[in-house]
């Protein structure tokens, strides 16, 4: 074999007995014997056949002719140790089988018990489900005749209650008559008393609304005079209030148009027939909050040159009074016109 030192014995040629020839021979001869051994002691229900893996060790080409004790002990040990791991093989792949046996047979059991378990279960809930209904069935023969029997009872206490009304409602009856026949003499009574009171109170009312009626029309005649002078007043001193605040508007329009008829700049190309009218917006601090081109002077040079004498002021004289500012300056028109400024 590799790498195993041999005594020659004898030198003389043996083509029959060359080492290669030998070491082929002798694997051939263990892979026998292994395969021989194999189907001997191989159950009939092996699932999967074991191979027996034989490697060919060439020897380094030595002159042998013959096979030396040493070798020979070699071959045994290793046939030994080969047959050794067969055996724990099958031992091994028994043991596995037992034990994919034992877990099987495990399985089952456990499928039993859970089988079994399921159907006592099921059992039960059957007894459950027959004993709920048989206690529903009793409870509902009991309500039944407890309805039964209610029903008996509230007929019975009707039947009693009626009689008891009819008993109740003729008293009454007889009662109302009785109370009707008093009743019916203190009306016609109280009737001639009432009138008696009301022919008096009448006259006497009648006598209260003639005084009314003469004290109403004393005051109507006192109020009315009163409206009157009242009304008088008030409008001459609304003439003279409208007669101010227009006395005070005229004055501020004025300075209103020469302060824009300073700051105003027509272009060359205005003609006296060019008119723009703008509406002027302004705060009650005089300060400017809009102004619109109401009416175009068809120039728009003109125009532009209106808008912005307007937008030039930054405060416009107005009045103090807030009611002649809200009259006649919180929002106006005026018109632009080489000729004239209104």
């Amino acid at each position: 074999m590799k790498g195993h030192k041999r005594e020659v014995i004898s030198t003389e040629p043996a083509p029959l007995k060359s080492p290669v020839v030998m070491s082929v021979a002798l694997h051939l001869l263990i892979m026998v014997i292994a395969l021989a051994g194999w189907s001997w002691t191989s159950p009939v229900s092996e699932p999967e056949p074991r191979l027996i893996s034989a490697r060919l060790v060439s020897p380094e080409p030595r002159p042998s002719p013959v096979v030396d004790e040493q070798d020979q002990r070699y071959l045994e040990q290793e046939r030994r140790q080969q047959e050794e791991r067969e055996r724990q093989q099958e031992e091994a792949e028994r043991r596995r089988q037992q034990e994919q046996a034992r877990q099987e047979a495990e399985r089952q059991a456990q499928a039993r018990q859970r089988e079994e378990e399921q159907e006592r279960q099921q059992a039960q809930a059957r007894e459950r489900a027959e004993q709920q209904a048989r206690e529903q069935e009793a409870a509902r023969q009991r309500a039944e005749a407890e309805a039964k029997e209610r029903e008996r009872q509230r007929a019975e206490e009707e039947r009693r209650q009626q009689q008891e009304a009819e008993r109740k409602a003729e008293e009454e009856k007889r009662r109302q008559e009785e109370r009707r026949k008093q009743e019916e003499a203190e009306r016609k009574r109280q009737e001639e008393v009432a009138r008696q009171e009301a022919e008096r109170k009448r006259q006497e009312a009648e006598r209260r609304l003639r005084e009314q009626q003469l004290e109403a029309l004393a005051d109507q005649s006192n109020r009315e005079r009163e409206a009157e002078a009242r009304r008088q007043q008030e409008a001459a001193a609304a003439r003279a209030r409208e007669a101010q605040m227009l006395t005070e508007s005229e004055k501020y329009q004025s300075l209103i148009r020469e302060r824009l008829s300073q700051a105003w700049y027509p272009p060359s190309s205005a003609t006296e027939d060019m008119t723009a009218r703008l509406q002027i917006t302004l705060l009650p601090t005089g300060e400017l909050a809009n102004v619109r081109l109401v009416s175009s002077s068809g120039n728009t040079a003109f125009d532009n040159s209106a808008l912005g004498a307007v937008r030039s002021l930054t405060r416009y004289p107005v009045p103090s009074d807030r009611d002649t500012f809200e009259r006649y300056f919180r929002q106006f028109t005026i018109e632009f016109n080489p000729q004239r400024l209104r």
